[in-house]
């Protein structure tokens, strides 16, 4: 069937329903585009939503594994919304959206055969999240890779480091992890004091110190300890002090620890030992003897 449309003083113009069927589904794909856009935002809104109020009931889960829900959550949301607005644009178009999937299924089949690194990471992803090996927000280290979980997905998992590097990792390559933020950390503190030096007074002087620091910053769990004479130098005797901090906050309070025990040893006349060098004169030795 065609439709006839003619202006007067020009031949009739005639639109076949081909072409109509083209424009209103490109115009049906626009909006089916805006669409899906708007979808996707409302169920990430209504994803959060659940975590928040979840998150005030008395029974709930770590924040950890929440983010991570979270962000795993909004990633399929978004990849089922794709699917489902590419089989409605075919569908509109014409095409046998039935035999598509059938025949989807398989050369799926086929192409899995092909691509095990992919099924393996995917594999790899569920179980990361299943059993909790890390989530978002988390000080991971990955072989080489060491720094804090942006993101973690069934294929990938996103690390990026201190200095501003974002590592985007398979999760079938990953085979050891070390979690730094399941557990507190211990600061270690080492302190060099001259040989010359009165050492029990120099004890003394820091455990007055490690009791005042205790209230002083809220990030240490358990009281710092002086372990006591950890090594000798060769000028120096090197005393050792340990403090139980919340999860990877053991290097500020190592610093910390450091400056106030620098500024307690020097009000108290306590000198950093510095290298010494002692010159024999053998030829006077000779002539002495």
């Amino acid at each position: 069937m065609a439709t006839s449309y003619s202006h007067r003083g020009s031949p009739p113009t005639t639109i076949g329903a081909e072409s109509l069927t083209s424009v209103f589904g490109f115009r049906l794909a626009i909006s089916g585009e805006s669409l899906r856009k708007l979808v996707i935002r409302v169920g990430k809104l209504a994803i959060n939503k659940v975590f928040l109020f979840r998150g005030k009931s008395p029974i709930r889960i770590s924040e950890r594994r929440e983010n991570t829900l979270a962000k795993l959550l909004e990633n399929i949301l978004t990849y089922v919304i794709y699917f489902i607005a590419i089989i409605m644009i075919l569908e509109t178009f014409g095409f046998n959206v039935g035999a598509l999937l059938a025949g989807a299924g398989i050369v799926g089949l086929a192409v899995g055969f092909g691509a095990q690194s992919l099924v393996k990471d995917i594999i790899t992803g569920f179980f990361i999240i299943f059993e909790d090996q890390f989530s978002v927000g988390d000080t991971i280290r990955i072989g080489t890779f060491e720094g804090t979980v942006e993101e973690i997905g069934l294929r990938t998992t996103k690390v990026k480091t201190w200095t501003g590097e974002l590592h985007i990792i398979p999760n079938g390559s990953i085979v050891e992890v070390t979690n730094f933020s399941i557990h507190n950390s211990v600061a270690v503190v080492d302190i060099n004091v001259s040989l010359e030096t009165d050492i029990e007074e120099a004890e003394r002087v820091i455990q007055e110190l490690l009791i005042e620091v205790t209230d002083k910053y809220e990030n240490i769990v358990t009281p710092p300890e002086l372990l006591g004479i950890q090594m000798f130098g060769a000028s120096e005797a090197v005393l050792r002090v340990t403090c139980e901090t919340e999860p990877m906050k053991h290097f500020h309070i190592a610093r910390l620890l450091r400056k106030d025990i620098k500024i307690r040893l020097a009000e108290h006349g306590f000198d950093i030992p510095y290298p010494r060098m002692v010159m024999v004169n053998r030829k006077d030795q000779v002539s002495g003897g």
